[in-house]
């Protein structure tokens, strides 16, 4: 009897050690990142390559635009990504479309540093904000003074003399929501026609919606426009040509826009892919990546400290605490009917 149970002891120990080795294995292999194809190689100095010395698992990107590499995993469900990083906007359409796994937060020690918005956020998408833009007004102060307010923009001084973002770009919705605002009433109480009536009589002021925020460069050395609404990962880039360009976000608000990491449903790595999650809204990583990148990207995590100098621009600190997040479950619901809208009033 005694030699049974020593023989199905070390059989269990075999079982036990194949099973641990196994799945050493599988959660030893490279993970799979999908992310943004802006600033590639400092994407992999700040972050990738640091995960990696960290945590010993190396990591294989796949790098484009956040509309198309939605798209890919989609319709690809042997894509092989284990982890996607999307726009506040695609990361919506992901959650609605049930392709990114059912968060456990209790496993993301950073969690707790995000704000309780951002929290939510999170819990309605299973995204998880890692950094944050948001709008606000960038003029020239020798022909346009001070502009301190959203609603100045309205100023009939200002007639064929400002440009704003396309409905179809990152901030195109804010821009509706700043129109309701001046309106009056919340684009979310009556569907934005209160706010497409405020944006009937802006249009007198604009000469140009934009798609590339880098068209405003040219246009403000041309002296075509005096002032604009912008996103501030563009602000650095249009006063390197302008330097006497003024950056102001209004005390009023502003609207934020979240970049945000999740994990695919067809993830074979879930352990590691949340090691990366974590480690994305980490205080080592946030503070490097808004320390170094040409993105202007701010961060989420409450503990990072920032430089005058390194949160020059960046939606941190005050602008933070006044920036609001756009509901884009019910902007997506509506988006097809305020583009053609949209066109038929702006364009």
């Amino acid at each position: 009897m005694k030699h049974i149970k020593l023989i199905i002891t070390s059989i269990v120990l075999i079982l036990l050690a194949v099973f641990t080795v196994a799945t050493l294995k599988t959660e030893d292999k490279p993970i799979v990142v999908s992310t943004f194809g802006l600033a590639t190689t400092q994407m992999k100095k700040d972050v990738l390559n640091p995960f990696t010395k960290q945590t010993g698992v190396a990591t294989r990107t796949q790098f484009g635009d956040s509309a198309p590499r939605l798209v890919q995993v989609e319709h690809n469900k042997h894509s092989g990504i284990d982890v996607i990083e999307l726009s506040q906007s695609n990361t919506q359409t992901a959650a609605d479309k049930k392709i990114l796994k059912k968060l456990d937060f209790s496993k993301l020690h950073n969690f707790k540093y995000l704000t309780s918005e951002q929290q939510q956020l999170a819990r309605d998408t299973n995204g998880i904000p890692y950094t944050v833009n948001s709008i606000g007004i960038i003029y020239n102060p020798k022909t346009c003074g001070q502009l301190t307010e959203w609603n100045q923009l309205w100023n009939h001084r200002f007639r064929h003399r400002i440009a704003i973002p396309e409905i179809t770009t990152t901030f195109g919705p804010a821009v509706l929501y700043l129109a309701g605002e001046h309106a009056g009433v919340p684009v979310t109480k009556d569907d934005g026609h209160a706010a497409f009536q405020s944006l009937a009589r802006l249009k007198p002021n604009v000469v140009k919606t934009y798609t590339q925020s880098s068209d405003l460069t040219n246009m403000f050395k041309t002296g075509e426009i005096d002032a604009a609404i912008v996103g501030d990962f563009a602000v650095s880039m249009i006063q390197l040509s302008n330097p006497n360009l003024k950056y102001q976000v209004p005390m009023s608000g502003t609207y934020a826009n979240y970049n945000t990491v999740s994990i695919l449903k067809t993830s074979q790595h879930e352990k590691t892919a949340y090691k990366y999650l974590d480690f994305r809204i980490s205080n080592t990583i946030q503070t490097r990546v808004a320390s170094t990148t040409s993105q202007n990207s701010a961060p989420v995590n409450s503990s990072v400290h920032l430089s005058s100098t390194n949160s020059r621009n960046k939606t941190y600190g005050k602008v933070a605490q006044r920036a609001r997040i756009i509901n884009y479950s019910y902007v997506n619901s509506h988006l097809s009917e305020w583009i053609n809208h949209w066109n038929k009033l702006m364009n």
